[in-house]
């Protein structure tokens, strides 16, 4: 059995995904054409390193075994035919048949760009965080990407610094996210889970800490989702949530961070509307927790070294203030 390729995923992660994120576990029908393509050239591949091995044990033998002079030259026929068949007429069948595999099985994975409707999702791609906007809905969200089971979704690639690459092995393979032009990718899960992607170019030292959770779901629960993730963000609902609210502002944060529903408008950082539902903070680094929110507000570039985000001179009262409001968005 082939052993999965897989990206490297941090232990108290794994428990939110639903599948290893392996291009041999394919849960859409881009994945499954490209996990086919991928066994067939590795069966290939493997065909012609035996292949190989086979005519160097025979050429041993042949030497060890034979009689008369060893250190003769060969028949300039063998030598020909040798150099013809094996150099020039073997590998030529062997790439043109992956070549044609190649066009065949990547014919129609990419969205067509030419008359194509508007996308469905945008996704821009930050050192090192991913950016999530509906345009139909007026969604914005951040490292959270949901989508409906069976659809196929038009995704619009958009990088806003430097090149970056997403890859969702489970359902469609890498397509890269350039500054200045727009790339897409079309997503159809066929089954509903939690997948993870990845950011595959790198993109600067938190490149490995640039994850991405792609949530797919049934219809109705993807249509809910999409209408409360259109709702701004709750007011406080207690006294403590309304110091939450008041320190947060107190202390800049709304200069980088948008929460909809109040005067907190920044675009530097990701969107904090419904922070408090989702799984991951810091892009996948952590998992979405009261100790872990504290350690990333407190000082977030010893957990994430070279973090974009300052660290916040904030007093412990007001601290667990901010916490308990953030917590509160869901």
């Amino acid at each position: 059995m082939m052993t999965p390729l897989k990206i490297g995923v941090m232990p108290q992660l794994r428990a939110w995904y639903d599948r290893d994120p392996s291009v041999w576990d394919a849960a859409s029908p881009h994945a499954h054409r490209l996990a086919s393509l991928g066994a067939g050239l590795t069966i290939a591949g493997t065909v012609v390193f035996l292949v190989v091995l086979g005519i160097l044990a025979t050429a041993l033998w042949r030497r060890r075994t034979a009689s008369g002079d060893l250190s003769g030259p060969a028949p300039a026929a063998n030598e020909h035919r040798w150099v013809i068949g094996g150099g020039l007429i073997l590998p030529v069948l062997v790439l043109t048949g992956v070549f044609i595999a190649t066009l065949v099985s990547l014919r129609g994975l990419g969205a067509d760009d030419d008359g194509a409707p508007p996308p469905d999702i945008i996704v821009i791609g930050h050192q090192w965080w991913w950016e999530i906007r509906y345009p139909v809905a007026g969604v914005v969200t951040a490292n959270e990407l949901h989508l409906p089971v069976g659809s196929p979704v038009r995704v619009e690639l958009q990088s806003a610094d430097v090149i970056h690459s997403l890859w969702v092995p489970n359902l469609e393979g890498k397509t890269d996210l350039i500054p200045g032009q727009r790339n897409h990718m079309t997503l159809a899960a066929d089954t509903a889970g939690v997948y993870r992607a990845q950011c595959a170019e790198f993109c600067g030292l938190q490149h490995a800490h640039m994850a991405l959770t792609v949530i797919a779901e049934d219809s109705s629960v993807y249509a809910r989702w999409v209408q409360h993730a259109k709702q701004p963000a709750p007011p406080p609902a207690d006294p403590a949530a309304t110091r939450g609210q008041a320190a947060f502002f107190a202390h800049s944060c709304a200069f980088c961070h948008t929460i909809r529903g109040t005067s907190a408008g920044g675009r530097a950082g990701p969107d904090l509307t419904h922070l408090g539902g989702r799984r991951t903070l810091a892009a996948g680094t952590l998992t979405n927790t009261t100790g872990n929110l504290a350690g990333w507000i407190s000082n977030p570039d010893r957990l994430k070294p070279g973090s974009k985000m300052p660290p916040i001179a904030v007093d412990a009262a007001s601290l667990q203030a901010i916490i308990h409001y953030l917590e509160s968005l869901k």
